[in-house]
């Protein structure tokens, strides 16, 4: 398995070959919305992919803000390549890349029926806190948070 960032401009060729096998992924969740083209075409470099030979098995969205913050919008892997350490990958090179531009800690957000979303999140060292009408009037979500400092703190 090969993992890394995308290099500038491949971002709309990934968003899509992401969108031609989104059932792969996601199976029958309509997650179409979630995939904007600006994670890909603006945020591109920011994103970490996981391909072995020419498939992709995983892709992980998000970005490092300049306040020390670093945001998982989405982090994916394909239904027949679970459970072989993609997600796992897909996170560390994402941790390596926020540690090195400053930031301090990463968060993520999921709904709080996504139970394996919260389960895998919590197996990573994630906090998992539900918040109230995150998304709107009675809308929570899960909140996750990790710090990325050698001390956990």
């Amino acid at each position: 398995m090969k993992v890394g960032h995308l290099p500038d401009g491949a971002g709309s060729a990934v968003l899509a070959e992401i969108l031609a096998d989104l059932p792969a992924f996601w199976g029958e969740r309509d997650m179409l919305a979630l995939h904007h083209p600006v994670w890909l075409r603006q945020f591109g470099p920011d994103a970490v992919v996981v391909r072995e030979q020419d498939q992709l098995l995983g892709y992980l969205l998000g970005t490092v803000t300049t306040r020390g913050l670093a945001y998982v919008h989405l982090i994916a892997v394909r239904a027949d390549s679970r459970r072989r350490g993609v997600g796992n990958l897909l996170y560390d090179a994402f941790f390596d890349d926020a540690r090195r531009r400053g930031a301090r800690r990463v968060e993520a957000i999921t709904t709080t029926t996504n139970t394996d979303s919260i389960a895998f999140h919590r197996r990573l060292g994630f906090s998992a806190d539900v918040v109230p009408n995150y998304a709107g009037p009675d809308a929570p979500r899960i909140l996750f948070g990790r710090s990325l400092s050698p001390d956990g703190h």
